[in-house]
């Protein structure tokens, strides 16, 4: 896959994409220092310090620490992020929307789109306003508020402000897309969550000159990063492939030959979605007792400590849970059947048509319990890692698979780019060849 990346230097309209991107990547991370008006940030710093491992937190994490500084790009891209998924639910209980999506085509994939972007705008609108009045409440003690000027003024402008930076932020994400390389939306995530890497990574090396972690220990835990990154590679690339028969058949008057191909299901076809999910409800108590000062939620935040066997099996049950789930949602083997017995397709030694999609369903069933697993045994790492190597530095969990998922698919595309560039250009000089071919004269 990386053989791809050695002939970049060959291709200029493939340097200019990366350039584009690498630029538009710079304009949000300018825009992450800007501050919204109106707001204490240095009382705002003190107050979020408290919030590790609730849903701010993780929320932070996305907004590649916009959030914890409430800069114009507070909320992220989490609000796009929302909003495609409820219209991707919304997909198999409306049957309207399931069409688009079976039968519309390029149009129909269109008009999803930009149903996603108009429920993104009311969410931020929404999400706006519920964080406007929440950062009115909040306070480091009786006389340091986080609001310099609480009122409708500071609502309202809050409002426009964090609306108008997550569409600013979608618009970004949509121009990487449409003129650079790989998924926009996923590269902002990337570059948010790797934003702090260095300062991870420079705590880890502060410790062990100052002696208050041990040369070896830092060693095991590299080694052991590297191999768990290996790990999440080859996971994330595996695949079950189900050869595919079609049989030879008439199209017009000519006779089209059978070939074999194959169907593949990925190890892990839910992606980030399931521990994202899991993470949030199971935060969500905690989230709650900081703002609720009642014993239950109190209770329930000690409870599900990071740190405890609990808030581990929960979670844990959570991420499987949510992986069948998802992946029942994006993928219907009944549909993939019909589909198959539709192009003269069958998978040898199984019938077309029902059998087909109980054969499909029972190995997707397998594959996803072992993703799950594997998704779950990445989540965990966070606090183990914290747990025994003693060091605050988080890695593991949604922002390894991330991280490592972006990379993959972008080296992807990039290599998938160079080969269509080289592709086309055999082309180019092969018409040319053929053009100064002389047509030979008769005698």
């Amino acid at each position: 896959m990386l053989g791809g990346i050695e002939n970049l230097s060959q291709s200029n309209d493939l340097r200019k994409r990366i350039v584009y991107v690498l630029l538009i990547l710079a304009v949000y991370r300018v825009g992450v220092h800007i501050p919204t008006p109106g707001v204490n940030t240095e009382a705002l710093a003190v107050f979020f310090s408290r919030f590790q491992g609730t849903l701010l937190g993780l929320f932070d994490m996305f907004s590649g620490r916009a959030l914890s500084q409430f800069s114009i790009f507070a909320m992220g891209i989490m609000p796009y992020i929302s909003a495609s998924i409820i219209i991707e639910l919304l997909t198999v209980v409306w049957p309207y929307l399931g069409r688009l999506k079976k039968e519309g085509g390029q149009d129909g994939r269109r008009k999803l789109t930009q149903y996603s972007r108009y429920l993104t705008v009311g969410l931020s609108l929404f999400q706006g306003f519920m964080l406007a009045v929440g950062l009115e409440r909040m306070a480091v003690d009786s006389q340091t508020s986080v609001v310099i000027n609480p009122g409708l003024s500071f609502r309202l402008m809050t409002t426009i402000t964090l609306a108008a930076g997550t569409c600013f932020i979608m618009w970004l994400g949509e121009q990487i897309t449409e003129r650079g390389i790989g998924n926009g939306i996923s590269l902002i995530i990337f570059a948010g969550i790797v934003e702090a890497l260095p300062s991870a990574i420079g705590g880890v090396f502060r410790d062990v000159g100052q002696g208050d972690q041990s040369l070896l220990a830092m060693v095991a835990l590299t080694a052991a990063m590297v191999l768990i990154v290996a790990g999440v590679v080859f996971c994330e690339r595996a695949q079950r492939r189900i050869q595919v028969q079609y049989a030879q058949r008439m199209v017009g008057r000519r006779v089209v030959e059978g070939r074999s191909t194959h169907l593949p299901l990925k190890l892990n076809p839910a992606g980030v979605i399931p521990p994202i999910f899991a993470s949030s409800l199971i935060m969500f108590p905690a989230t709650l007792g900081q703002f609720l000062d009642h014993p239950l939620f109190k209770t329930m935040s000690d409870w599900l400590n990071e740190s405890s066997i609990l808030y581990n099996v929960i979670y844990v049950g959570l991420i499987i849970f949510f992986c069948y789930f998802y992946t029942g949602v994006q993928f219907n083997p009944v549909d993939v059947a019909d589909n198959m017995k539709k192009h003269g397709g069958f998978i040898p030694g199984i019938r077309p048509g029902q059998k087909t999609a109980e054969y499909i369903d029972r190995v997707l069933t397998r594959i996803t319990l072992w993703g799950a697993l594997y998704v779950s045994a990445i989540c965990v790492l966070p606090s183990l890692v914290r747990g025994y190597f003693r060091v605050d530095f988080w890695f593991g969990g949604t922002a390894l698979l991330i991280v490592v998922g972006v990379a993959l698919d972008t080296i992807a595309q990039i290599h998938s780019y160079v080969l269509n560039q080289h592709y086309d250009g055999f082309l180019k000089k092969g018409m040319a060849g053929i053009g100064k071919i002389q047509p030979r004269r008769r005698a």
